[in-house]
């Protein structure tokens, strides 16, 4: 009788020790970090010193000051202290620039009313791509304004950007618009400038994700 009382009393014990066990096991491994990566923290790849060389191990997108649909100057400069969505294209892309900007109206909405959320969208053919035919573009893709910026600037300045800013690969078809060769990512830049994430525009997975690791930026990861 007392061995099955002490029995009894061993089983008691454990039954109370499970919710401090569980309360232990969440508050030391339960806890929901999702860490989104920096990319080129030692810098980029630059064997032929095509691009400027910086003081900085940690990559940066360098300054840069173009024109939107609105006739206004827009650059580095409105990308601090904002989550910037960046892609390239042009406005007469007759393969994936018009998925990608579907999906990127999918962006633009999920953040219309997120001040701190912005994108732009730079174009690859600046000779064509004038303010007014990126206005009809933006229209055309219901852009929410102030949200949404077309951008288009001086073509070498556009193709370095895209090469040694936001490392992507982009080649000029020499005036051939059907031989523009160019990424379909999508990039994801922090408060700092700092690349955090790179997605297929013509991919509606990749793009749900950017969408929520751009959530995981604005709640503040490191």
């Amino acid at each position: 009788m007392k061995g099955l009382r002490i029995l009894q009393g061993m089983v008691l014990v454990c039954i109370l020790l499970i919710p401090v066990l569980v309360f232990m096991f969440l508050r030391g491994f339960g806890k929901n970090e999702y860490d989104l990566p920096i990319f080129f923290q030692n810098g980029v790849d630059n064997p032929f010193l095509e691009c400027p060389v910086t003081d900085s191990t940690q990559h940066y997108i360098p300054e840069f000051a173009f024109t939107d649909q609105n006739g206004k100057t827009m650059g580095r400069a409105e990308m601090e202290g904002k989550i910037t969505i960046v892609d390239f294209f042009f406005t007469s892309c007759p393969s994936i620039c018009p998925v990608m900007s579907k999906e990127m109206e999918r962006v633009d909405d999920m953040f219309r009313d997120e001040p701190m959320v912005q994108i732009m969208s730079i174009s690859i053919d600046p000779e064509y791509d004038t303010p007014e035919i990126l206005k009809g573009y933006a229209d055309e893709h219901n852009a929410t304004p102030g949200k949404w910026h077309f951008l288009s600037g001086p073509k070498a300045e556009t193709y370095q950007l895209a090469r040694c800013g936001f490392v992507i690969p982009t080649v000029d078809g020499n005036g051939v618009p059907d031989d523009f060769v160019h990424t379909d990512k999508f990039m994801l830049i922090d408060e700092q400038g700092r690349i955090r994430g790179y997605y297929s525009g013509t991919n509606r997975e990749e793009v749900d994700l950017l969408m929520l690791e751009t959530k995981v930026l604005l709640h503040g990861t490191k």
